[in-house]
């Protein structure tokens, strides 16, 4: 009778594993703040650049799901409080890693940015080691560029004075770790060069609105698309 029930149990329980194994789709998370987020008044979740990115990625192949774990006002050193919790413990495959704009901005009354450049370089780095020390591979990101008519600073400044210094900080530290970058600030710059006012990409000078999220969504495929296939290889 023992053996006849191993003969029954066995089939269902390797069917379980392997189908679930066959099933789960590779998955992406997008960490950042209220631009990764992404939702607000004139953007529904589906016009995000997470949602827009799976989307995507799917029409070309790819059984993958995309994890918004935007948060907003977040700067990286509350990321990492949260690391291991939301974002390891998810198991993706990918992480897109995407702050600067909190972390430079000055506060009304204050005259320095929240954090300064050395810190958020090195919340990067250790963002970059937590995540790579559990298997995940890290694509960095920098924030686009605020819109001309955006609002002064506590100091009295344009926020992009600010912002420039900590996107060259992300740029150096992508370079230095050789971690694939997405750099949104300079195709944001260069099209502002160009003519185009990229306020009207956004909602108030500073989040996307839905066409600002497909300019994000763009320049991101290609690099996510091709980490997520490396991973799939060697695997």
């Amino acid at each position: 009778m023992g053996r006849l029930l191993l003969a029954f149990c066995l089939p269902a329980f390797f069917c379980s594993t392997f189908c679930s194994a066959i099933a789960e789709n590779l998955r992406i998370v997008v960490l950042g703040d209220s631009i990764t987020k992404g939702v607000r008044t004139g953007v529904l979740p589906e016009q995000t650049f997470a949602s827009l990115l799976q989307s995507e990625l799917r029409e070309s192949g790819l059984e993958v799901d995309v994890v918004n774990q935007g948060i907003g006002g977040e700067r990286t050193d509350q990321a990492l409080n949260r690391l291991a919790r939301d974002i390891i413990e998810a198991k993706p495959q990918v992480v897109t890693v995407m702050y600067g704009t909190n972390d430079s901005y000055v506060d009304k009354g204050q005259q320095n940015s929240r954090l300064t450049a050395e810190q958020y370089g090195e919340n990067l780095k250790e963002i970059v080691r937590q995540l790579r020390q559990a298997g995940i591979q890290p694509v960095l990101m920098t924030e686009p560029r605020w819109g001309k008519a955006a609002s002064p600073n506590g100091a009295g400044e344009h926020p992009n004075l600010r912002l420039e210094a900590f996107v060259v900080v992300c740029r150096n530290v992508a370079k230095e770790l050789q971690v694939p970058l997405v750099d949104h600030f300079q195709i944001w710059t260069d099209a502002e060069k160009a003519g185009t006012d990229i306020g009207a990409w956004t909602t108030d000078q500073c989040h996307p609105n839905p066409e600002g999220h497909q300019i994000l969504s763009k320049a991101m495929v290609k690099t996510v698309r091709s980490e997520l296939t490396k991973r799939n290889t060697r695997e």
